[in-house]
């Protein structure tokens, strides 16, 4: 789970902690120091964390939702402070990081209103051999949720687990990125300043070593976002004390553009998938495969909408810089390896790399075997191939097994259901591409390796809860099975019913 050759510790007397220093990635410039928590620190965080979680189960759905809205009312009040502080530790744009707030609120908003509809007990059918039976089931809080996050999307890509677990009934630990401490600092203590006596929220910071503990530490499930390799040590941590998990893989997605497709509209998307947040969203897209006939028109929109994009750390840039400084070697080893391998590049090349920045590149003709596919895709690169047949399409999709949302291209939007069903994703849109994660009501997740469970929606509402069943007998069954004692007469009639409801053509 280590992350950074920028966020690092800084050596301190005898006695006194080590310390996190994180740092601007468009300057250099230090941006803030935290605390590096070990094992104690975690454990005894996690031990407040369980206290709280008694008082916040107590008070039900309808106590948790006035929370919790009060709490999207202050976020809201002062998201000034919140885009400022993902703007000094990512380098976003300011419109980028508004636009994550703006999310994250809305996705509280919406787990805080629907949850006790989402999880609340419901009565359930019966058969007519258990008609004197009332079933009922509904959805309890899991305890102490531990999330880690992602330096991506520091608050929008937590917040998807932490508003939702919360929501259900839960406490949180959130440990955040080590580049991005200063957003989970800040988003503790404006739950700290709202009820200072429930730690209902608390934030750890620190190195890997901080999220090792907090995976050791016996929450009841861990949420984690980030590269694959973390995914895998998260998940071997976990098993050691059978903890359950669920993953958000780091990477993008594919798009595909049928004949019949809007090619304005899909060129623009797709270089916003690619591009935007330096090409790294989750949400975003990779490759684009293209059908053969309207190959060449839609690279040329692509290549013209990309020339126009420039990266920087100015208001008018049109994205920032890489936030993780070794990704970029990351991206040039994907491209280079791409143009080794037969592939062109149409936009930019080898020459984009302007540290901290990457120009945007888009490459064609890519070798389906090559690292700018197989690879776990973060940067502004964005590959383009043609497709003899849509078949052709899902069948590159699935191969390459990553990626969690594909955008479908086409006029005839009654046959896109079908082809989304033969594709291995967890979200296929049509006519757009990043905008689905606008929708906090529907439910996305990886398949494969991308990813374990789900985030939003009534899914992401269940993922950090636990099922109760209850049922109940209600008088004495006129036909009564479920004894030694039963009457033959029973059986006979039980048998000619079951014939009857079963055995008729």
């Amino acid at each position: 789970m280590a992350e950074s050759a920028r966020a690092h510790t800084a050596a301190h007397p005898p006695g006194r902690s080590k310390v996190l220093t994180s740092y601007d990635p468009r300057t250099g410039e230090a941006v803030g120091d935290h605390p590096i928590m070990g094992t104690g620190e975690v454990t005894r965080t996690v031990r407040a964390a369980r206290q709280a979680e008694k008082w916040w189960t107590s008070i039900g759905f309808a106590g948790r939702r006035r929370w919790l809205l009060d709490w999207k009312r202050a976020i809201a009040r002062n998201a000034s402070e919140l885009v400022e502080t993902v703007c000094a530790e990512t380098g976003k744009p300011e419109v980028d990081a508004a636009i994550e707030v703006m999310l994250a609120v809305e996705n509280l908003d919406w787990a805080a209103r629907n949850a006790e509809s989402a999880l609340g007990r419901r009565r359930l059918g019966s058969t007519w051999l258990t008609r004197n039976q009332r079933a009922s089931v509904g959805y309890l809080p899991l305890g102490v949720v531990g999330v880690l996050g992602p330096w991506n999307n520091p608050v929008f890509t937590p917040m998807s687990s932490i508003a939702y677990a919360m929501a259900a009934g839960n406490a949180v630990v959130f440990k955040p990125s080590e580049l991005t401490s200063g957003v989970g600092v800040w988003l503790a203590d404006s739950w700290a300043r709202l009820a200072p006596n429930q730690p209902v929220l608390q934030a750890v910071t620190g190195d890997a070593g901080t999220g090792v503990a907090l995976c050791r530490a016996r929450v009841d499930k861990i949420a984690y976002a980030g590269p694959e390799a973390g995914a895998r040590e998260v998940i071997s941590l976990c098993a050691q004390t059978m903890t359950p998990v669920v993953v958000e893989r780091a990477g993008k997605g594919s798009m595909v553009v049928q004949v019949d497709a809007k090619l304005d509209d899909a060129a623009e998307a797709a270089v916003f998938g690619a591009m935007s947040n330096a090409g790294q969203s989750p949400a975003g897209i990779q490759r684009a495969y293209v059908a053969e006939s309207v190959y060449e028109p839609f690279l040329e929109r692509v290549v013209a909408q990309a020339r126009k994009l420039r990266p920087g750390g100015d208001r008018k840039a049109s994205y920032g810089p890489m936030i993780l400084e070794a990704q970029i070697e990351v991206v040039r080893r994907q491209v280079t390896d791409a143009l080794a391998r037969g592939g062109r590049a149409v936009v930019g090349g080898l020459e984009s790399f302007r540290e901290p920045y990457i120009e945007p590149i888009v490459l064609t003709d890519v070798p389906e075997e090559s690292l700018a596919i197989t690879g776990e895709a973060v940067g502004p690169v964005l590959v383009v191939n043609r497709v003899a047949t849509m078949d052709e399409a899902v069948e590159r999709i699935n191969a390459a097994d990553h990626g969690l949302t594909v955008p479908v291209f086409s006029r005839d939007v009654s046959a896109v259901p079908e082809l989304a069903e033969r594709i291995r994703t967890g979200v296929v849109t049509i006519n757009s591409s990043m905008t689905y994660a606008g929708i906090p009501s529907l439910p996305f997740g990886g398949v494969g390796e991308y990813g374990q469970g789900h985030a939003h929606g009534e899914a992401g509402l269940r993922e950090f809860s636990r099922t109760l069943a209850i049922a109940r007998k209600q008088y004495r069954a006129p036909v009564n099975l479920s004894t030694f004692d039963r009457h033959p007469r029973h059986l006979r009639i039980a048998r000619i019913i079951f014939r009857l409801r079963h055995g008729r053509i």
